[in-house]
């Protein structure tokens, strides 16, 4: 990247020439109103490189220019005029930049929710994403029954994102079943081919209404919840089992032969001590979004869960890891043990084996 180049923005919509660089990391650019943005490197992408700005090789010297000093006024005016013609312009071409990582397809789709604080009301944006050097032809579609219907349809560049459309969540029942067709080449090169791909997808409509599965990513500076369509040049693959194959699966199981040898699954003794570990990071994945009171309300969701799915074995001790901190959650559930388990007895567990960060409970 150099002065002069046109560049595009990956993480937002604009772009414009660049005229200056703020250190290694940070580059001016001025868009089409004339102002000028700082940006860094990294969030741009190359599609117009100034030759004008490259250095050329000196031409030899023409006949014409090599005429005597004794050559008349005329001739040497001739002479520079003939020169002048035989130069040509430099052409401008548009090349999308190409990275060694981009000669692999990796292509998603992403909802991307308008307003992430109004979660339960807000509109979605539906975006593609072609993290690659290749164009590709789409197709984005949803099912309806046996058959299904275009949502949207086109070209998107390499390394580029593009809208295709925007949705209330009164039409989430229509993207339950999805599907993502592509094909991919590069405009005026040689590349590799790809085969086709068509992809269906499912998509769990009920992530919607949970703030915490919209996360972060570098092709969006809001959250957002992606699918990942191709990776790697593998597309995804995912498994779709309709009534009738679930009711055939259910009587084979039925049918199983007992006196062939079956797997050996281990089942808790009686007493045993069962640990719970309510350390956040150990339930979710990722937080990100999700504020103090909602992943405090998580970790208790968890606790409870776990003490009606044993509520029937006496005796039955379970540690729940809480960890030292600032002993909100040991408050919360100690808060609990008294007010709706009241039957049940606790006490700090093993200090040898948790310290100070684990409660045991006992069933009664």
């Amino acid at each position: 990247m150099k002065i002069g180049d046109k560049v595009r923005f990956l993480s937002e919509v604009g772009g414009g020439i660049v005229k200056a660089f703020q250190g290694k990391d940070t580059v001016l650019v001025e868009d089409e109103d004339g102002f000028d943005i700082p940006m860094l490197v990294r969030e741009c992408v190359v599609i117009d490189t100034d030759d004008y700005n490259i250095k050329r090789k000196p031409q030899a010297p023409s006949s014409h220019t090599q005429a005597g000093a004794g050559a008349s006024r005329r001739e040497r005016t001739e002479a520079t005029s003939i020169e002048r013609a035989d130069e040509k312009e430099p052409e401008i071409t548009y090349r999308p930049a190409e990275t060694k990582e981009g000669e692999k397809l990796n292509v998603l789709l992403a909802y991307v929710p308008q307003d992430i604080k109004a979660i339960s009301a807000t509109a979605f944006d539906t975006y593609l994403v072609n993290d690659s050097n290749y164009y590709l032809y789409y197709t984005y579609l949803s099912a309806e029954g046996k058959s299904w219907k275009v949502r949207a349809q086109g070209s998107i560049e390499p390394n580029t994102k593009l809208f295709l459309e925007e949705f209330e969540k009164d039409i989430l029942n229509e993207l339950e079943h999805v599907a993502v067709q592509l094909i991919a080449y590069k405009d005026g090169r040689n590349f590799q081919l790809k085969p086709a791909a068509s992809v269906e997808l499912r998509i769990d409509t009920v992530k919607f209404y949970k703030l915490h599965t919209f996360t972060e990513s570098v092709y969006f500076e809001e959250p957002s919840l992606r699918y990942e369509v191709v990776k790697d040049d593998v597309p995804a693959r995912q498994v779709f089992a309709d009534a009738e194959s679930l009711q055939q699966a259910l009587m084979q199981k039925k049918n199983v032969d007992k006196s062939q040898p079956q797997p050996l699954v281990k089942r808790p003794q009686q007493n045993e001590i069962i640990e719970v570990d309510l350390h956040i990071n150990e339930l979710l994945d990722n937080t990100t979004g999700m504020s103090n009171s909602e992943m405090l309300n998580y970790q208790l969701d968890v606790f409870r869960k776990t003490l009606e799915e044993h509520k029937g074995n006496k005796g039955q001790r379970i540690v729940f890891i809480h960890g030292k901190g600032d002993g909100v959650l040991r408050s919360a559930i100690l808060k609990e043990l008294k007010s709706k388990y009241k039957t049940y007895t606790s006490q700090d567990a093993s200090f040898r084996e948790y310290g100070f960060g684990a409660t045991m409970v006992t069933i009664h």
